[in-house]
């Protein structure tokens, strides 16, 4: 046995070689398993680390030639075991086991492969340093490991069962599946996690710790490994879609059915670290829409993660600083290929696509270059590379730049960037800086960052996601956690204060003074059982920003147009509180409330805003889960109180899993939207005016009210990733008075149909 409490974290797994046949079914039976070796003595890592696990956890590991088997068995107490028959990576409310797993053993990124009682699985990529963090808005985040990014999907096998001690777990992950070093013998790093979700507690099996910058550095070793055999790692997956979309044509409804689209994915392991991965005409449809978001600043762009398959494998390599890769840049590509891996301690990822004409107003097809190097140093440290152009006839943008993540005395870590970019329109080439530095402290009672980057307002990353340029931005944080007793109602404490300070890029430099200030006192309390209380006070400071109203002018008297100007400084005043609730076996529920005075972006005065988001998840049955969401973004004038503007969005999720890959899923998202006629509040009291760039010509910002319901319905076949059968419907409804339900009225609709095959030779 090999006792992470005990620091015996350098496990000798056994090779079984005789024609070994494991069934996965979750019973550890085979004789296999009494071979395997067995990793016990868990400990805590949350809410509070270093103490003893309360549930006894024993995972057996062992390895064939061509696959590595885990075996868990995992005590609890009669009736706390959290399961259910869930659709993939939709195991967060339940029990789980989570596996990390580097053959590299570098201590920078791990594979990760979670399994619930059922067998369920969730898996994905733990990058670090990507600065991913879980909490809610505004809470003081405390140290420990990042999340996991659960958009790939990996093939392996699993099973489970509840038992009378607890459940049962077998796991079958193929060689195929990873990458791992050529030579003959090896050591991988592995880690295991386990959720008790019935007392809100994490169990590993090294003794991790959550004051270190490194949670994969903590982790154990599988030794000795050797004559690993991938075999051909060729895989086929070839696919159609069909759709059918509809809209209305007078009396009647009219529906365009396109012809069937026809292409394949095609993955090969050319050596057992580097894949090459090609596609011709691919599908990206998605068959689920992004959920609707509010932006608290119209300046920031919202980000929507990559979700689409062929993207999705490899896609921990492409990670980089400031999301200077962002493959939704590539909007619908007519083929595509890359490489990824890792050589000589580097890992290397270069992909290169060339999109549909469609999408260039001058009718090119816009060909996209992307490449991403990382190098390994000591001590879990790295530096890296990226190099992006797109090219569009005579037209191009590219963007080279340099990163490092130093790690040092187990707490401390240092972030470098600094690239730059070029751009090419209309023969007229303009460069541009950005830049970036920060400095962490992840102590377990005391942290801080400090944090400071740099986008000129002429960079552009035509490959990538820059949420807005043209600023500077400063942030402080210092952080102090406390930690109660293991029966005491609070488990931690976390209060944190942020200082925040935003420039213009280029006034900046000239010595103009701040364009946002703030400061901000964010607490977060976790207590026993899983609940999580958090609340801030935030006061700030915000300057005119002449370029965002760049198109903004008053009607003055007898037609004349005036300068906007605005009010020279608003300042804000507002509060924050937020609940988690456990992860109950049938429920749990979140509330995130903001109230205050902040600015009216709408006419850039003062205004009184609410700002709130209701969750609740209810699974009644093993099978059925149903999930609502309210949003709510007001905005009151100060001066008389009317309304200048509110959007509400109301989303209900029901999906019913027929079997393990079979699941029904229904979604209604409503998004209300009303704005009242623009002044010039608190000050001249004249009409806006808001100039349309294409035209050159203002007109008056008069009221509008809109409202979208979008319902879609899906049926979905999936036993495998690659091999999948999906059928849906997407709706689109509107009315003129929103959330009334009294006129609604169909304005467009569609009918979608995939299917695909994963052919593993």
């Amino acid at each position: 046995m090999f006792s992470g409490r005990e620091n015996q974290l350098r496990v000798a797994a056994p090779r079984v070689d005789a024609q070994v046949s494991i069934a996965i079914d979750g019973i550890l039976d085979e004789d296999a398993w009494q071979q395997a070796a067995v990793l016990t003595g868990f400990s805590q890592y949350s809410p509070v680390d270093g103490r003893p696990a309360e549930n006894a956890t024993e995972v057996l590991v062992f390895y064939s030639p061509t696959t590595i088997y885990f075996g868990i068995r995992a005590h609890a107490a009669p009736g706390t075991v959290h399961a259910t028959l869930a659709n993939r990576d939709r195991i967060d409310a339940d029990d789980s086991i989570q596996i990390f797993l580097n053959p590299f053993n570098d201590g920078r990124q791990a594979l990760v492969f979670a399994v619930n009682p059922f067998g369920i699985q969730a898996d994905g990529a733990l990058v670090e340093g990507s600065g991913k963090r879980g909490g809610a808005l505004f809470s003081a985040v405390a140290s420990g490991r990042e999340e996991t990014d659960l958009t790939p999907d990996y093939v392996y096998q699993s099973k489970g069962r509840l038992t009378d001690y607890g459940y049962e777990i077998e796991i079958a992950i193929p060689f195929k599946t990873l990458r791992f070093p050529g030579g003959p013998t090896q050591s991988w790093a592995l880690n295991v996690a386990r959720r008790v979700q019935s007392a809100g507690l994490e169990d590993t099996w090294t003794p991790a710790r959550l004051g270190q910058s490194s949670f994969l550095s903590q982790s154990g070793t599988l030794d000795g490994l050797t004559d690993l055999r991938r075999g051909l790692v060729l895989d086929l997956n070839p696919f159609a879609t069909a759709k059918s979309d509809g809209t209305p044509a007078g009396s009647a409804w009219r529906y365009d059915t396109s012809r069937p689209e026809v292409g394949a994915n095609l993955r090969w392991g050319v050596t057992p670290n580097l894949t090459m991965n090609g596609t011709i005409n691919p599908d990206f449809s998605q068959v689920e829409a992004d959920a609707g978001q509010f932006t608290f600043d119209p300046r920031n762009a919202i980000f929507f993660p990559e979700k689409r398959p062929f993207f999705l494998d490899g896609a921990e390599l492409f990670n980089a600083p400031n999301n200077l890769i962002y493959t939704r840049r590539i909007v619908a590509p007519e083929a595509a290929v890359k490489l990824t891996g890792k050589a000589a301690g580097t890992d290397l990822a270069i992909l290169s696509a060339v999109d549909d004409r469609g999408i260039s107003p001058a009718g090119h097809y816009p060909l996209f270059n992307i490449v991403r190097l990382q190098h390994d140093l000591p001590r879990a440290s790295k530096v890296g590379l990226v190099y992006t152009d797109r090219i569009e006839g005579h037209d191009s943008n590219r963007v080279v730049a340099g990163d490092a993540r130093l790690l040092f005395k187990s707490i401390y870590n240092v972030q470098l960037q600094a690239g730059g970019s070029r751009t090419v329109v209309d023969g007229v080439s303009v460069a541009a800086p950005i830049w970036q530095a920060i400095f962490n402290r992840d102590g377990r009672h005391f942290g801080f960052r400090y944090q400071t980057n740099g986008i000129h307002e002429d960079f552009q990353a035509a490959s990538g996601f820059i949420s807005r340029n043209g600023i500077i931005v400063t942030n402080l944080t210092h952080r102090a956690t406390w930690f109660g007793s293991k029966d005491a109602a609070l488990q931690s404490w976390t209060t944190s204060v942020l200082m925040n300070g935003v420039w213009q890029y280029r006034r900046r430099v000239d010595g103009e003074p701040w364009l946002e200030k703030k400061l901000h006192f964010n607490n977060t309390a976790t207590l026993a059982g899983g609940w999580q209380v958090s609340g801030s006070a935030l006061f700030e400071s915000f300057a005119f920003d002449r370029s965002l109203y760049r198109d903004y002018a008053l009607q003055g008297p007898g037609q004349t147009i005036l300068p906007f100007t605005g009010t020279p400084h608003i300042r804000n005043d507002d509060y924050v509180v937020s609940l988690e609730t456990p992860q109950f076996a049938r429920f749990s529920g979140s509330v995130l409330y903001i109230w205050g005075h902040d600015e009216n972006f709408f006419e850039w005065s003062p205004a009184s805003i609410v700002f709130a988001t209701y969750v609740a998840d209810w699974r009644p049955s093993d099978q059925l889960r149903l999930s609502a969401q309210y949003q709510l973004q007001s905005y009151d004038r100060r001066s008389d109180g009317s309304t200048v503007g509110i959007r509400r969005i109301p989303r209900l999720k029901a999906e019913y899993q027929l079997s393990r890959p079979i699941f029904l899923r229904v979604i209604g998202e409503y998004d209300a939207r009303r704005q009242d006629t623009l002044r010039d509040d608190t000050r001249t009291g004249l009409p806006i005016l808001i100039r349309d760039p294409a035209t050159g010509l203002y007109a008056p910002a008069t009221a509008f009210e809109r409202n979208r319901l979008r319902v879609d319905a899906l049926f979905s076949y999936q036993p495998t990733p690659g091999t999948v059968l999906f059928a849906g419907y997407t709706s689109i409804l509107a009315e003129p008075e929103g959330l009334r339900f009294g006129s609604v009225r169909r304005t467009n609709d569609g009918f979608f149909l995939k299917i695909s095959y994963l052919f593993r030779l």
